[in-house]
């Protein structure tokens, strides 16, 4: 078993794939002599769409992966699992021999498992750590089809290893609730600078972006006359409509600003005709998502929520700014000084989408001048567009 610890550990410091490391594992642990027909992990995770990654080895059909939401990792079907059961009664581990026709009674599964020829059914906690993050620790399951089940030296060789894996699914199980966090919060391309070490104030640099700001008209309204929590809910659904459009087209949502969001298009892979191009796809789209949505809530007697979108593109500072311990990722610079102030015009001339000349030069659109407009806190005239 040496050997195979030093493999799990070999491969837990060199990948982050931790289904391809549950196959390894288990097609080893077959050649050895142990007769799995099936073995699966589940590990929490730190993901806001995820609860749980779920890893099923299967000697026929080989390796399952899924990411799983909060109701199905710990809904009714969690409830009335041996997970739960064991976990309730505070055990480590423990196994059940499904040749028994009472014990496959006790649950769901053990007879889904015996319909398939299964003997044994064995459940292992693998704990990581106490208290320091949600990650507690993973649940590692393993069934044989040999008639007899498991045996007690089957299960020890099992348990050498459990350490080697736990601190390995431990160090996988950070790396993916960093990625997947800092992608959450920051955005999944500025999560991968911070993740890369771009942490320090002042570590910037200069990009070409197309800027989209949005915010959403009437919200301050709405906040005054409803309670809280349903303002929040409403708000969700509207960014959402935005956000997805964003994503959708290729740019980032860098930050949210109460009742809108600053999303950057950045021009460097792709070119900045077509990150323009992207940028004021998005914004048509959001649009119109936004329109849809406010007719839906609209037959519901529910509240609408206008929006307003500034267009620009230009140079901007993009990197860290702040205190010594507490840093913003964010984009500075004249460029964004002026979208901010065109989102302001658009709603004084009633337009829901401006568009600066830079946008609507490079946008691959037809385009209607609106004429020069002073913008507050800038020198000279701007001439600004809507889409034609």
């Amino acid at each position: 078993m040496n050997e195979l610890i030093n493999w799990i550990l070999e491969q837990g410091r060199d990948s982050d794939d931790l289904g391809a490391i549950v196959k390894g594992l288990s097609e080893r642990l077959v050649a050895q002599g142990i007769p799995l027909c099936r073995t699966t992990l589940g590990m929490p995770t730190i993901d806001p769409s995820a609860a749980l990654l779920r890893f099923i080895w299967s000697r026929d059909e080989g390796l399952e992966s899924a990411a799983l939401s909060p109701e199905d990792s710990y809904g009714a079907e969690f409830q009335r699992s041996p997970m739960h059961d064991m976990l309730e009664r505070n055990l480590l581990g423990e196994s059940w021999k499904l040749e028994d026709p009472e014990v496959v009674r006790r649950f769901v599964l053990f007879e889904e498992l015996r319909a398939v020829g299964v003997t044994e059914y064995a459940l292992r906690f693998v704990p990581f750590s106490k208290g320091r993050t949600a990650l507690k620790g993973a649940m590692l399951a393993m069934a044989t089809d040999r008639p007899g089940g498991f045996t007690d030296g089957e299960f020890e060789a099992v348990e050498r290893i459990l350490p080697a894996l736990s601190v390995v699914a431990y160090r996988i199980g950070l790396s993916h609730a960093a990625t997947e966090t800092l992608g959450a919060y920051l955005g999944p391309q500025t999560g991968a600078h911070v993740l890369q070490g771009m942490i320090r104030r002042g570590d910037s640099q200069v990009i070409s972006a197309a800027l989209l700001l949005a915010d959403l008209r009437g919200f301050t309204a709405l906040v005054d006359s409803n309670p809280g929590t349903e303002v929040v809910g409403w708000l969700n659904q509207h960014l959402e409509c935005i956000g997805d459009a964003v994503t959708e087209h290729g740019g980032e949502v860098l930050k949210f600003l109460g009742d809108g969001l600053l999303a950057v298009f950045p021009s460097e892979r792709v070119g900045a005709e077509r990150a323009c191009h992207e940028a004021l796809s998005a914004a048509v789209d959001a649009c119109g998502r936004n329109t849809a949505l406010n007719a839906r809530r609209a037959t519901e007697g529910g509240p609408a929520l206008g929006l307003s979108i500034a267009l620009h593109f230009g140079d901007v500072i993009y990197g860290n700014i702040g205190t010594t311990r507490r840093l913003d990722f964010t984009v500075v610079g004249p460029a964004v000084n002026e979208v901010s102030r065109m989102e302001t015009l658009g709603k004084a001339l009633g337009r829901a989408l401006l568009l600066s000349q830079s946008i609507a030069h490079r946008c691959g659109r037809p385009v209607l001048s609106l004429g020069p407009h002073k913008l507050r806190g800038t020198s000279g005239m701007r001439e600004m567009f809507a889409l034609g």
